[in-house]
């Protein structure tokens, strides 16, 4: 059950570095730009993205279990497939994404789930596109309206339905992003201080534990 919460929260992880490794480039975004010259900006992006860091506020509305939660922490990207999110608070957690194994190290009760990265559970698509190899169009059914893009993919993502990424009119280009599932659940995050090619080293990324952890392999 346990590393389950984690499969799903890592999908939702690994989309949105997708998403923000396409916009970091730019400070800002015209709002009056039409969606076609959006996308040029975003594909144009991909390519001066080198790594990622900032704060992130994660609330994650579940229908089934009539509960909404909200999260707090630090990440950490660096492609082609390494990410770190550090949940801090009551539910403290730290998720690291390293080539095709994920590690999820509970902090309260010393405990570590590490399982293989499988492309066909959380999708070829978003493997592409962090990989650098994808095409926004070809992906995905793009709208535009204002600050808003809505991205509904073209092939199946595994549940997701579709993305809505809203921009700022300055500074960090995403204001948040919004992913919509088959169950109705919403997982809203919002980036805060966010900071592009800062030089992250490789070694934050290490799949290790705590001395006298317990772990369990999925």
């Amino acid at each position: 059950m346990i590393f389950s919460f984690g499969r799903y929260l890592t999908r939702t992880i690994f989309l949105l570095a997708v998403f923000m490794a396409f916009f970091c480039a730019y400070p800002v975004l015209d709002s009056r730009a039409g969606t076609e010259d959006n996308i040029a900006r975003i594909q144009k992006a991909y390519e001066h993205f080198r790594d990622l860091s900032g704060d992130f506020v994660q609330t994650s509305v579940l229908k089934d279990l009539d509960r909404t939660d909200t999260y707090r922490g630090e990440f950490f990207i660096k492609p082609p497939l390494r990410m770190k999110w550090l949940y801090k608070g009551k539910a403290a957690q730290d998720v690291t994404i390293n080539g095709d194994t994920v590690l999820i190290y509970k902090k309260k009760d010393n405990q570590a789930y590490r399982g293989k990265f499988d492309r066909s559970t959380y999708g070829q698509t978003p493997v592409a596109l962090l990989s650098g190899f994808g095409n926004i169009r070809r992906e995905f059914n793009v709208t535009g309206k204002d600050n808003t893009l809505v991205l509904r993919p073209r092939k199946s993502m595994g549940t997701i339905t579709y993305i809505e990424i809203s921009l700022s009119a300055a500074g960090f280009p995403i204001r948040s992003f919004i992913i919509h599932d088959t169950y109705s659940n919403v997982i809203t995050i919002e980036l805060k201080n966010v900071r592009t090619n800062a030089g992250i080293k490789d070694s934050l990324f290490d799949l290790t534990v705590p001395k006298g952890a317990n772990v369990y392999e999925q």
